[in-house]
Parts: C-alpha cells; structure tokens; sequence
C-alpha cells in the first residue's frame, strides 16, 4: 500500500499512513513535552499583550520603578503594579528594593535575546 493512502485498522476504524514516516518520527522526538508547551504558551501569552511589551522594552536598558513606569507608560500605579506582578511571574522581569522602592528590571539576557528575535522577525518585508 502507497504512503499517505487510507486503511482500515484493526477495529475497523479507517487510519491514514504518514507520507514520510521517519519524518513523523523525528518531529514526534523533536517536540516539546506537554508541561514545556504550557510554559512556552503562558509566557507567549504573557507577551501578546500590547502594554506588557512596552514594559518589557521599558526594561531593556534599565531598571525603573513603579513610579517612573507609571509615569512613561501612562498608566496608574495600581495597574503597572498588576501588570508586573503578571510578568514576575512568568519570570520576565525581577525586582529589587531599595528602602521603600522597588526597582524592576528584566530576568535575564534570554528576555533581552527573546525580544532581539522577536523584533527582527516582525521587521523582515
């Protein structure tokens, strides 16, 4: 029987062969686990919001407080707090304190390389 055709299987239910098999296979051993594509999800998820990549390029060269991200982005205290509680937890930005304030910034590089790729996927015509 040719590849890609159709067959019934044992319990009579039609089954359809892979054109390319050892293909299957590799991309089946190539793919994430199932815990690792919710994680991915959630922290593209995390990115698909509009103002939560301004934060992110907001923090690309510095840290800034709450107050003063408040302030560039236009928003209430209340609401870059809420936001950086969302993005801590998917671990794209850390905090640190200095007295009274919190002082935010990215996690890691990989955040900073993240976004790199990202934009220049978005600028290629």
């Amino acid at each position: 029987m040719m590849a890609g055709a159709r067959r019934r299987g044992a319990a009579g239910a039609e089954t359809t062969l892979y054109v390319d098999p050892a293909s299957v296979r590799a991309a089946r051993k190539a793919m994430p686990g199932d815990r690792m594509v919710r994680a991915l999800a959630e922290t593209f998820a995390a990115l698909s919001d509009p103002t939560r990549v301004r934060f992110i390029s907001a923090l690309e060269g510095q840290e800034l407080c709450v107050l003063d991200l408040a302030r560039l982005l236009g928003l209430t205290g209340s609401a870059v707090s809420h936001q950086l509680r969302l993005l801590r937890g998917q671990r794209l930005v850390k905090y640190r304190k200095e007295g009274r304030i919190a002082y935010y910034s990215l996690d890691d590089d990989h955040i900073r390389n993240l976004m790199a790729e990202c934009i220049r996927h978005v600028s290629v015509e």
